[in-house]
């Protein structure tokens, strides 16, 4: 996944004096489902749109019998970790807010905006987006290079988040009343691995095909027709051109025309005639002078994408430099330097990517990828001061602006100075929800600072949100057991208290192992 903190992994050998029960505690999920069961879980909820019929299922309350809200999260996290462990998740800061601040514009919008969900993107090309239970959105990287708009790419994101909202997962198992809760689990899709490696997942589903096949008939086409039709009303009601979901299936549906194989999104969410012509009536409804926002920031995220997704920087620092002599519109030659840039930077052409970084912050001071891409290119060159101007003007521009804060803290560790980074993420936590990077971060912050009782309690917060309950109580116990740590009474008090939240939320995951 890149850096070496970004899923506590490598944090877990850094401090591995400080727990040394692990070899029988780290290898044990908290829900004992196995890999080839949560492949299979994915495949639920992406693909449900295998048969003909397009009566909806009842919209009744029945539906949170079989998968009750705290079973849809319990299960949601767990399977993120699952992601997090075998798929290269995209760590950036910068790419990571801006694909959640779309979708939480279009949650803010829709009817179940008390609903929680995560966003996250996938480095792989191919163009595909999947919904799992917990409200799980991912999209591949491949989506956001293809839309050529930020209302296509809001779009998919909408289609996924209905999904989720119209309880398309909860429906499909219900179908199936009499499926024992692990085989509900273990049929809730291979679409991770058939994301990856089509051939994998055709053999997780074989591995349960006994319950898939019965459940794959059940899913039902009005499921698909629904989230376009609930997904469009998201786009419009969150201030994107309701145009961009259609125009991203129509986009689609030529590009498989003229390859052999089509994309991964169309194999999951079959696309027909009739539902391309229907989703293109229902944008048309829409008035054509109606006023949407789309942010600048699209085309930046687009432009770094493309950098990340080239093996060769130079390759990259190629396509931009024909990209930049063949442009003929001059409002896009800002995203193309800054692409340029980032790529030169990547390729180790600090001197060039300097020079254009400066003549970006020259026309346009405040701009905050221009501000961040200039500080991590000092810190690729080696120049940790001048690095950190750039971080201090960006900080002083945007306090609480999680890519500064992440990009900073990151920045101070590797410079050897976890004080400050410690401050920093207080500080920031103080107006903000702490996420896994944030607990990663800090994790090393406090053992660097000195403080193990404290990176101890991190790192247990850590694993908590990362859905491993067993762990993080393991993590405290130590913590409490060991006369060399010595918490004082505040932190013993803090421990106990999360101890005990810990062992409810433990308690409450051994009951639905036994559904």
């Amino acid at each position: 996944m890149g850096r070496v903190y970004t899923i506590g992994r490598a944090s877990e050998l850094k401090y591995r004096h400080m727990f040394k029960k692990e070899p029988t505690i780290i290898k044990r999920p908290v829900m004992k489902v196995t890999f080839p069961i949560f492949l299979s879980l994915l495949m639920f909820c992406s693909q449900l749109s295998a048969v003909t019929s397009l009566d909806l299922p009842d919209m009744g309350d029945s539906t949170g019998t079989m998968l009750s809200p705290e079973f849809e999260r319990r299960l949601g996290q767990s399977f993120l970790n699952h992601i997090r462990r075998h798929t290269p998740i995209q760590d950036d800061p910068e790419i990571e807010t801006y694909i959640q601040s779309i979708g939480y514009r279009l949650v803010a919008n829709s009817d179940s905006n008390e609903r929680q969900f995560t966003f996250f993107v996938i480095n792989d090309s191919l163009i595909n987006a999947f919904a799992a239970p917990g409200g799980i959105v991912g999209i591949n990287a491949g989506v956001v290079l293809n839309a050529a708009t930020e209302s296509e790419l809001a779009g998919v994101l909408a289609h996924e988040i209905a999904h989720v909202t119209q309880k398309h997962m909860a429906r499909g198992a219900e179908a199936q009343s009499k499926m024992s809760v692990p085989m509900m689990a273990a049929m809730l899709g291979a679409i991770l691995v058939a994301t990856q490696n089509p051939e994998a997942g055709q053999a997780a589903i074989v591995a349960v095909q006994g319950g898939a096949a019965q459940a794959q008939i059940n899913f039902t086409r009005s499921n698909e027709e629904e989230a376009d039709r609930i997904g469009m009303q998201l786009l419009a009601r969150s201030g994107f051109n309701p145009r961009g979901m259609p125009g991203f299936f129509e986009k689609l549906q030529k590009q498989s025309r003229y390859t052999a194989q089509a994309p991964e999104f169309l194999r999951s969410h079959p696309l027909t005639n009739n539902r391309v012509a229907d989703s293109r009536a229902r944008a048309e409804a829409f008035p054509v002078n109606m006023r949407f926002q789309e942010s600048a920031s699209f085309e930046f995220i687009k432009a770094k994408l493309i950098v990340l997704s080239h093996k060769d920087p130079k390759d990259a620092v190629k396509f931009f430099e024909y990209k930049i002599k063949n442009e003929e519109f001059p409002e896009n030659i800002a995203v193309l330097s800054y692409g340029h840039a980032l790529a030169m930077g990547a390729a180790g052409d600090h001197g060039r990517a300097r020079e254009q970084i400066q003549a970006l912050l020259k026309s346009k001071p405040e701009n905050s990828s221009f501000l961040l891409a200039a500080a991590d290119l000092e810190m690729k060159a080696g120049d940790y001061e001048a690095a950190f101007r750039h971080y201090a003007v960006a900080r002083n521009l945007y306090p609480d602006y999680r890519p500064v804060v992440l990009s900073y803290t990151e920045a101070l560790l590797k410079a050897n100075r976890p004080a400050e980074a410690k401050e920093l993420l207080k500080h920031y936590a103080k107006y903000n929800t702490p996420d896994l990077t944030y607990f990663n971060y800090l994790t090393r912050a406090e053992e660097e600072s000195g403080n193990s009782v404290e990176a101890g309690i991190a790192n247990a917060e850590y694993y908590y949100l990362s859905g491993e309950t067993r762990v993080a109580i393991e993590r405290l116990r130590y913590i409490l057991q060991q006369r060399d740590l010595q918490p004082d009474y505040y932190q013993e008090e803090r421990i106990q208290a999360r101890i005990a939240l810990y062992q409810q939320d433990l308690e409450i995951e051994r009951v639905m192992l036994k559904k």
